[in-house]
């Protein structure tokens, strides 16, 4: 299980430190996607595997659903930990999420979110301000 946010540098290279209790629960082999606002996801094989079926079995006849398996699959990369706990993220993804030399890493309970610090401030300032009308949005399926 992920939870919690960790700050973390990446090195010239596009290595990020992963936390070391998270990397426990990832395991020894990941993949690294597109998020869906402008973060990205890291997901252990276990529970890549349940999303990556789902995402195929949507028709390849309609247009959001073609949309929406680029959007996973064309990006996502298979990543390993080296000695020090880092993996390395492709170029394109850092691009795509605004990596530069720091990163917030989110726990998501079954995934991984890692954003740049810009895009996780507008996204904190928007829990700060519609976090309750949005759990009141969502009681219903809890």
């Amino acid at each position: 299980m992920f939870l919690g946010r960790y700050s973390h540098n990446l090195d010239a290279k596009g290595r990020l430190a992963i936390p070391a209790r998270f990397r426990e629960a990832l395991g020894s082999d990941v993949v690294i996607t597109r998020g869906i606002d402008r973060c990205l996801s890291l997901y252990p094989m276990a529970a890549w595997q349940p999303l990556a079926e789902k995402v195929s079995a949507l028709p390849i006849s309609d247009p959001d659903a073609r949309t929406f398996r680029r959007m996973v699959f064309a990006e996502a990369a298979t990543a390993e930990f080296d000695r020090q706990g880092r993996i390395l993220i492709p170029p394109d993804l850092r691009r795509y999420a605004g990596l530069d030399r720091e990163a917030i890493v989110v726990g998501m309970h079954t995934y991984i979110e890692i954003w740049s610090p810009e895009q996780w401030e507008a996204q904190a300032e928007m829990m700060d301000s519609e976090g309750s009308s949005i759990a009141q949005r969502l009681a219903s399926l809890i």
